[in-house]
Order: structure tokens, then C-alpha cells, then sequence
């Protein structure tokens, strides 16, 4: 069972003292927080949101090797990406599953005088020239090098206009080319990253980790932390500080005293498509290639709806971070582009969200040629309690190298506490990754042993759901002492029980909590008024909630999900206006 529901903010304001203090429960925080959990050292992450809130809640849900890094010449960035898709397709395959993956090509030569000058001069303002057929297969080439596996990972392929047209009837006709290798899709990187965060809080009490606190400043006395929920704020020491806030480090270094200038992230918006003709368009593969204007675009079905992404734009930190109708007309350009037959309007989006990357400053540099590698910033700290202090800062990191990154990041801090590194997480699995049943025969037994008492298809559901840790959910719903279980009245594809094993084992605070990081009700469109009322009436007596607090819940979920994911929504019914 999860150690989630005992991380509460009076479990780190009781023992105010650790050996580190993550600030940000991204996933690269949450990946650092496993790593050093799993060596021993005492330490605690805080998040002054829910955890993976934030940029790592906002991605193209894909765990890649990085192709278009090539031509920024970033080989180890490439070389390290692919070794890390290829151990988490095995070390967390309930979550990241092979991705079939297709480049429509346009030309044949284009781009091949102008690629030499990408690796001299990337500055804003340059003419593009469009990729063509050759420069490609050099591409796929050096990519099929790195990415091989041992030969366990595909080839890529190039087929001309006719085959490719006959695989995929609905690209636009124009094209000459189709190149085709394999990625990853990341289907649940909001449970993958709870998994990642259980992992690391079972290794023991010196592991603790909170939601909504907040840092608000540091001093000699420790850093000054904030619940965002009640206000009540309380000092922590800790030997190293971590930095891990993602496009938002400036702004936490600043809050701690220590202002730099290490952050130039851009934003990158999505839309999920309710479209079952783009969808089957598709043909199960995501569509990755690049537009007139230069900026790689993808088009991929997931979860019975069709991602489309992704934009790369110039974000002030201090402004909300939303996906604008501008960036939506962009898309749908996109989409006419590769699938000119297939109509697509603003009626077919059922979600929208938008993210930064938590790129290192660029000045003029143009955005989609900043380095997607990490680097790590140090300065010292004025004493805060035992002995002096350090920071440690986090300057870029991407879902694909979170474990590798975590473990660069854990060492550099094993070292500042003089202590060895006893355990390694180069292959280790990942919560319910753990046992997964990879053969069709294993994944029978699996479901038969599971689906006495559930029944096997709800045993298949909850095992793609959630892992080999299905088996705990189950538990819960069949426990004789719980109370009946039952579908939800609007949304069968979950049951009481079950939001009520999310509300007490999953560290929920808030409802919006459960809609977006804890199932994936809002990403696919399957939000209702009724559904968010319902949703609050079972959560609130796990959570302790009074009416009052529940009608606050209703509101503040609504108000996301409209202003910032774009879903509409009915009005409340008349007891949760009576009640506020």
C-alpha cells in the first residue's frame, strides 16, 4: 500500500530538518527524490501545487529519442534519449508502449546545401528551409545507430509515394516520401510520475514528500515554507537545497535570495481531438513532421482520441500559460496540411493545454534550436543549521531522461554529502512496471487470478489503468468491511470505490486533482457538470470535507477546467448554489 495518504504538511513541520530539500515535484524532481530515497539519505521534496502540475503534465505524452537533435549536433543528448526509451519500454511498460512513428516528406533534395549552416547559426529571424528526402534518410541513418537496441528496436523504412499513400490512403497525395522508425508513447505521465514518487516514499520513513507548500523565502534559520491551502507557514533546514522547478527556477531562486538568470523556457500547446475519421486517418501511428515555418509538429491517437501538437513560442513566467485560438488555427492548418480530406474544426476539441519547457536561456537563439540537454547550476549557502549550505540548481531535463538525469543529479548531491551511491536505478522497474505480464499467455493468468471477484474484464481494465499494482486497487474494492461498490452514474468506466481508493492512498487535495493527474477523465472529454458533482459527493467524507468545502471544490474544478483547458461546462445543480 502507498505511503501517499500519510504525506501531509505536518509530517515535514514536525521534523523540520533533512539532510536535502527538493523544491518541485515535477518529474525530475520526483525522479531525484526516488534516487536518493533509494541510497538512503534523508530527504524531502515539497510542491506547492499538486505533484506534476506543471510542465510534466503538459507534454506530447511521448518518450523519444530526439531525432531533430541530431542537427543540432547534440549526440550524447540523442544517444542518452534513446537508451532511456529503450529501458523504459521495459522497466515501465505499463505506461510507455512502442510508437509506430511516420515522416511525410515533401522533397527530395531540399535543405541539404542549407544543413550544414544549422550547426553555425541558429538565430531568430533565419530563413527556413524544408528537410527533404535525402537529408531525412541521413537522419534516420545516424538515428538507427543510437537507437538500434541491439537490434530489438526496427529499421527504419522509406517508402515512395504509392506504397506510402497505400498504407496511409489519407496523407495528402502531394507528399514523395514516407520515412517510418519507432518511439515511445507515454500513455499516463501523471500515474507514471506517482509511481515514480511511490517508489521512492517505500523506501522508508527518511523519505517524505507534500503537495500544496510552497517555498516563500530562506534565511540562516532554514527556508521558509508555505501550505498554500492554509497559509500556515513554518522554517526547514536541510544541508542542499534542490532547485528542480522546471521554467519556473528563476522565479523559486528569487523567492530563496539567490536571483539568476538560467531560464529562456518556450511554450508548447496541444489539443485532444474527438475525431474518429482523423483517428483512423492515423492508422494507429503518430504522424511526426515538419511544418513550413520549421516547427516540429505531431499528430498521434491516444486513448481513442487524436493529440495534435505542438507549438514553440517566446513565454513570460509571470503570465498565465494557456493554449490561445491563434495556436489552435495553427494546428488545424497542420492537420489540413498532412490530412487535407479529413475536416477538423473547433467542435472536435474536448481538451487543451498548454506547458514551458524548462529550456536554459537563448537570448537570440531561435527556439526550436535550444539545447533540450540538462546541466546542473551549484552556489553555495549561508549557513542553515548543521553546516553550510548548497543550492542546487536544475537547468532543462525532458520526460524521456528523467531516470538518468536523476541519477546525474543524486550523485552531484551524494557528493556534497559525502556518502556512496549503494543502489542504481539503470533498470530497476518502475512501481507497476514490476511483474508485468509482457506475453499474452501472462497477461491471462494475470487476469484470471485477478477477476474472481472483479471479473476479468475489470481485472484488464484496472491492470492497463494501473500496473501490476491493480492488485491493491482490487483489494480495496473487494474488501468485505468497504462499502458496496458501484459504476459511477456518469462514468461507467470507473466506480466509487475506486475514486475513493485515488482519495485516500494518492495524496489528493484538491478534486481538480482527481480529474486531471489521477484518471484521465478531462483529457479525454468525458467532464460533465454531473460528473464533477458526483465526483465531489464521494471524495469529500475520505478527504473530510464539509459541504461548504465541497461546493468550493465544485467551483475551483470548474474554473480550471473552463479557463484553462477550454472544456464547457452546464451549470451546478441547485443544492451546490443553496450550499455556496
Amino acid at each position: 500500500m502507498s505511503f501517499l495518504h500519510e504525506q501531509t504538511p505536518s509530517a515535514i513541520s514536525d521534523r523540520p530538518r533533512a539532510q536535502v530539500l527538493i523544491i518541485g515535484a515535477g518529474i525530475n524532481g520526483i525522479a531525484t527524490f526516488r534516487d536518493l530515497a533509494l541510497q538512503g539519505v534523508d530527504v524531502v521534496l515539497v510542491e506547492k501545487n499538486d505533484y506534476v502540475s506543471g510542465t510534466s503534465s503538459a507534454s506530447s505524452h511521448m518518450i523519444h529519442g530526439g531525432v531533430r537533435y541530431l542537427e543540432n549536433g547534440e549526440f550524447r543528448l540523442v544517444k542518452e534519449s534513446v537508451e532511456e526509451r529503450n529501458s523504459l519500454i521495459k522497466i515501465a511498460p505499463h505506461y510507455v508502449k512502442p510508437l509506430q512513428t511516420t515522416i511525410p516528406i515533401f522533397s527530395t533534395f531540399s535543405g541539404v546545401m542549407a544543413a550544414p549552416l544549422r550547426f553555425v547559426t541558429h538565430k531568430q529571424g533565419a530563413k527556413h528551409v524544408e528537410r527533404g528526402a535525402l537529408l531525412i534518410k541521413i537522419g534516420m541513418m545516424i538515428y538507427d545507430a543510437f537507437s538500434r537496441d541491439g537490434g530489438t528496436v526496427p529499421r527504419h523504412e522509406f517508402k515512395g509515394r504509392t506504397k506510402a499513400l497505400a498504407a496511409l490512403p489519407m496523407l495528402n497525395p502531394g507528399l514523395k516520401y514516407t520515412a517510418t522508425y519507432y518511439d515511445a508513447a507515454m500513455h499516463d505521465p501523471e500515474r507514471l510520475a506517482l509511481d515514480v514518487l511511490r517508489d521512492g516514499l517505500e523506501a522508508g520513513p527518511h523519505a517524505r514528500a507534500v503537495n500544496y507548500v510552497e517555498a516563500a523565502g530562506m534565511n540562516s534559520d532554514g527556508v521558509l515554507l508555505r501550505n498554500t491551502i492554509t497559509g500556515e507557514e513554518f522554517r526547514f533546514q536541510a544541508d542542499v537545497v534542490v532547485n528542480t522547478s522546471g521554467p519556473w527556477t528563476d522565479l523559486t531562486n528569487e523567492v530563496l535570495g539567490q536571483p539568476s538568470t538560467f531560464m529562456g523556457g518556450t511554450k508548447g500547446s496541444h489539443v485532444v481531438l474527438d475525431n474518429p475519421e482523423l483517428l483512423a486517418a492515423t492508422g494507429g501511428r503518430e504522424i511526426f513532421f515538419e511544418h513550413e515555418d520549421g516547427r516540429i509538429v505531431l499528430i498521434y491517437p491516444l486513448k481513442g482520441r487524436v493529440l495534435v501538437g505542438t507549438t514553440d513560442l517566446e513565454h513570460d513566467m509571470t503570465q498565465p500559460i494557456r493554449c490561445t485560438e491563434e495556436e489552435i488555427d495553427y494546428f488545424f492548418d497542420l492537420v489540413a496540411h498532412v490530412f487535407p480530406t479529413v475536416p477538423v474544426d473547433r467542435s472536435h476539441i474536448v481538451f487543451r493545454f498548454a506547458g514551458v519547457r524548462p529550456l536554459p536561456r537563448h537570448d537570440d537563439e531561435a527556439p526550436g534550436f535550444v539545447s533540450r540537454d540538462y546541466r546542473i547550476e551549484s552556489r553555495p549557502l549561508p549557513r542553515t543549521g548543521a553546516a553550510d549550505g548548497t543550492l542546487l540548481s536544475l537547468v532543462g531535463g525532458k520526460w524521456t531522461t528523467f531516470r538518468a538525469l536523476a541519477e546525474n543529479l543524486s550523485t552531484d548531491i551524494l557528493k556534497l554529502l559525502g556518502q556512496p551511491r549503494t543502489v542504481s536505478t539503470e533498470g530497476l522497474a518502475i512501481g507497476g512496471g514490476r511483474d508485468w505480464p509482457a506475453s499474452e499467455a501472462a497477461h491471462l493468468v494475470w487476469v484470471t487470478a485477478h477477476g474472481d471477484e472483479v471479473g476479468a474484464d475489470r481485472a484488464a481494465a484496472l491492470l492497463a489503468r494501473y500496473g501490476t499494482r491493480a492488485s491493491e486497487v482490487i483489494d480495496f474494492l473487494t474488501d468485505p468491511t468497504g462499502a458496496a461498490d458501484a459504476p459511477l452514474a456518469h462514468n461507467a468506466a470507473y466506480t466509487r470505490r475506486e475514486i475513493e481508493f485515488l482519495a485516500s492512498t494518492e495524496g489528493v487535495v484538491r478534486l481538480i486533482d482527481v480529474l486531471l493527474r489521477r484518471t484521465s477523465m478531462a483529457f479525454v472529454g468525458d467532464v460533465t457538470t454531473p460528473l464533477i458533482e458526483e465526483l465531489a459527493l464521494v471524495v469529500a467524507p475520505v478527504l473530510g470535507w464539509d459541504a461548504g468545502r465541497r461546493a468550493e471544490e465544485i467551483e475551483l474544478a470548474r474554473g480550471i477546467l473552463s479557463d484553462v483547458h477550454g472544456i464547457e461546462l452546464g451549470p451546478v445543480s441547485q443544492d451546490t448554489v443553496l450550499v455556496s
